[in-house]
C-alpha cells in the first residue's frame, strides 16, 4: 500500500494561535480556566485540556463570576461579549484574525444599510458570532436554492460573506447564483474562506485522482474537515473522516493500493502519526509527503493575554 500524505494539512495560524493561548493561560493562572464553546473542533484537543481541567461551557451563565474565560477560535457575538461583562468576566479573545476580518465586514455593511447574505452552516459556532453582530441585517443562505428564495430586488443595497471554512467549490457555486440574480451585490475586497481552507482542499484535489482511499483526521463537528471529506466523495472515491487510528476499520483496505491521508486544519499531528504508524505496521505502507503549496502564515497572541499576565 502506497500512502499520499498530503501537505499541507492539519493545524492553522488560527487553531495554533487559540491552543497556545489556552496552554499559556493554563501556565500563568493554572487550568480553573472556562473556555466559551471548544476552543477548537477537535475532540483530541478539548479531552487533552479537559483532563488538564480546563471546563468548556456553551453558557456565560455557567462561569462563575470573576473567573477567566477563553473565546474560542470561531468568535462569539457582542451579545456573549455583554453577558461576559455582566459577570465581571476576565476574558481573552482566542477568535482566529480571519473570523474578525468577516465580523468587522458585516459591521461595515450593516452601519452602511446594507442587506448581508452570510454563506455559512446554520448553527455552526463561526455562524452564530457573525450573525450576532448584525443579527437585523443577515440572512443565512447555504445554497443556490436558497438564493433563488430570496425576495430583495434590485433596489435593495446587497452585500456577501462567507463562512471561513467553507468548501471553496460550494461556496462558489452560491456566488455565482447571486450573482446572477442580484448583478449588483457587493462582496469583501478579499474573499473570507481562510487560506488554511483552500490550501487542505487544493492538496486533496490534487491527488485524489491518483488514489483508492481518502483518509481525513478531523472531527464530525470540524466543517473543514467534512469539506475535505466531501472532496473525496464528490470524486467517486471512498473517504472517511476519523479521530484517530482507532476508528480505522480493517474492511476499507481490501483491495486498496494507494491512500491519501490528510487533517482538517483543527487535528494535531500526533493523530496523524499513529494512524501512519497503524497502516505500516499493519499493512507494510510506504509513505510519501507531496506538498502543493507553502505555508508560512503565523498570529500573534492576543493583548488581553498579555495584559491579565502582566496583572498576574
Amino acid at each position: 500500500m502506497k500512502v499520499f500524505l498530503a501537505n499541507p494539512r492539519g493545524f492553522c495560524a488560527g487553531v495554533n494561535m487559540a491552543i497556545e493561548c489556552l496552554e499559556e493561560c493554563i501556565k500563568a493562572f493554572g487550568p480553573d480556566i472556562f473556555v466559551y464553546h471548544e476552543i477548537v473542533h477537535n475532540r483530541y484537543v478539548v479531552e487533552k485540556f479537559s483532563g488538564q481541567g480546563v471546563k468548556f461551557v456553551n453558557k456565560i451563565s455557567e462561569v462563575p463570576s470573576g473567573s477567566i474565560l477563553l473565546y474560542s477560535a470561531h468568535g462569539v457575538s457582542p451579545e456573549i461579549r455583554e453577558q461576559a461583562r455582566g459577570r465581571d468576566l476576565r476574558t481573552v479573545d482566542a477568535t482566529c484574525p480571519l473570523v474578525t476580518k468577516v465580523h468587522l465586514e458585516a459591521i461595515k455593511y450593516a452601519k452602511a444599510n446594507y442587506n448581508i447574505l452570510l454563506i455559512g452552516h446554520e448553527g455552526h459556532d463561526e455562524v452564530i458570532g457573525t450573525m450576532g453582530e448584525a443579527p437585523e441585517s443577515i440572512t443565512l443562505i447555504e445554497t443556490p436554492a436558497d438564493v433563488d428564495q430570496l425576495t430583495f430586488t434590485e433596489e435593495d443595497k446587497l452585500a456577501y460573506l462567507t463562512q471561513t471554512t467553507l468548501s471553496v467549490e460550494e461556496a462558489s457555486q452560491v456566488i455565482d447564483r447571486l450573482k446572477e440574480r442580484y448583478p449588483h451585490v457587493e462582496s469583501p475586497a478579499k474573499e473570507d474562506i481562510c487560506y488554511a481552507t483552500t490550501n487542505r482542499q487544493h492538496a486533496v484535489k490534487q491527488l485524489i485522482e491518483q488514489s483508492d482511499l481518502l483518509l481525513v483526521l478531523g472531527s464530525q463537528n470540524s466543517s473543514n474537515s467534512k469539506r475535505l471529506m466531501e472532496i473525496g466523495s464528490h470524486a467517486g472515491r471512498a473517504a472517511y473522516l476519523i479521530d484517530g487510528k482507532n476508528e480505522l476499520q480493517p474492511k476499507w483496505f481490501d483491495g486498496v493500493e494507494t491512500v491519501v491521508m490528510t487533517a482538517g486544519a483543527s487535528a494535531p499531528e500526533v493523530v496523524v502519526e499513529e494512524c501512519l504508524k497503524h497502516l505500516v505496521d499493519v499493512y507494510g505502507a510506504t509513505i510519501e509527503e507531496i506538498t502543493t503549496r507553502e505555508e508560512h502564515v503565523t498570529f500573534p497572541l492576543p493583548k488581553e493575554l498579555k495584559q491579565l499576565q502582566a496583572f498576574n
